[in-house]
């Protein structure tokens, strides 16, 4: 089944750059609602969604969805919002490109891991343009070329903009269920943690998350990277709302065969975000004057198979 944009919805231009699982999925869903989207990412995704469209498969759907793909950071122009999707390792770059054709006003939402995407956003654009934090709950993956399949969730937490509570009420409209909060950073935080518990030992491993808390003293390991999280945390002034705890032991009680991006990044032999991950609690550690020994050891054993495999 293919569809067609419902044009009697509110209409915002979005381009997606780095269009990778959560970018498509998102993108498909506002282009279903009847919104301009462009999606910018790799050749073989392009090809395939401009001959077909973007295939989005979840347990409820099952259709082609027709927008426009491009390969250029160009194809940003005219959008009202920029969803920022690249990996936190090419943040810099990725600004850099869609710079000089960046609208006026285009609220640029970043969409990544890691707790500092938006400020080295702003940092690179400067301060006229809008930029906003969001915390993404999804669980997403690419099928093939311009096939993205959903698997759970979908819902976002964005920071406040100058178009923030109009853009959640036409994300909600989309399906993606939408709320702004004053503590974004602290939630991304909590999401830190959970990336820090799990996805340096998932990588190490090879072996998904479920397998790793039955095994002999993972769960200390695991309570002493939490514990170190929370206080570079608590040190910088950041406030994680609800049980940190409990919300990494649901992790594995939820989504117990799930390999972490770490570990597929490793497989595949691609540069990870472990230096956002637990390589950003390390240096933020070491700026507080707080050492954070199980985060650096994990830290430089990913690096040690990094080097290996790239």
């Amino acid at each position: 089944m293919t569809t067609t944009p419902d044009t009697s919805a509110p209409r915002l231009a979005f381009a997606v750059m780095g269009a990778g699982s959560v970018g498509c999925y998102f993108g498909a869903l506002l282009a279903r609602a009847g919104h301009a989207v462009t999606l910018i990412g790799r050749q073989a995704h392009v090809q395939a969604i401009t001959a077909h469209g973007l295939r989005l498969q979840s347990a409820t759907l099952d259709e082609h969805v027709r927008l426009s793909a491009s390969t250029e950071a160009k194809a940003v122009a005219g959008a009202d919002v920029v969803l920022l999707c690249v990996k936190s390792t090419d943040t810099e770059t990725a600004a850099r490109q869609i710079q000089p054709h960046l609208a006026p006003g285009a609220l640029v939402l970043t969409l990544q891991n890691g707790v500092d995407n938006d400020e080295r956003v702003r940092a690179m654009l400067g301060p006229a343009q809008p930029v906003a934090a969001a915390v993404v709950y999804v669980a997403t993956a690419m099928a093939g070329p311009g096939h993205v399949r959903h698997f759970g969730r979908g819902d976002l937490l964005i920071a406040p903009s100058p178009v923030s509570e109009r853009l959640a009420l036409e994300l909600a409209a989309a399906g993606i269920p939408t709320q702004v909060s004053g503590n974004v950073r602290g939630a991304l935080w909590a999401k830190l943690v959970i990336n820090c518990a799990y996805n340096a030992l998932s990588a190490i491993t090879q072996q998904p998350y479920g397998w790793l808390v039955q095994q002999d003293g993972a769960s200390a390991v695991i309570a002493d990277l939490v514990a170190e999280c929370q206080a570079v945390a608590q040190a910088d002034g950041v406030r994680m709302d609800g049980d940190v705890h409990a919300a990494v032991r649901g992790i594995a009680q939820s989504m117990p065969g799930q390999l972490s991006s770490t570990a597929q990044d490793l497989a595949r032999g691609r540069p990870s975000e472990i230096e956002h991950l637990n390589g950003y609690v390390v240096r933020r550690g070491a700026a507080l004057g707080l050492a954070t020994p199980v985060n650096r050891a994990l830290l430089v054993l990913v690096r040690m198979l990094q080097a290996k495999s790239i």
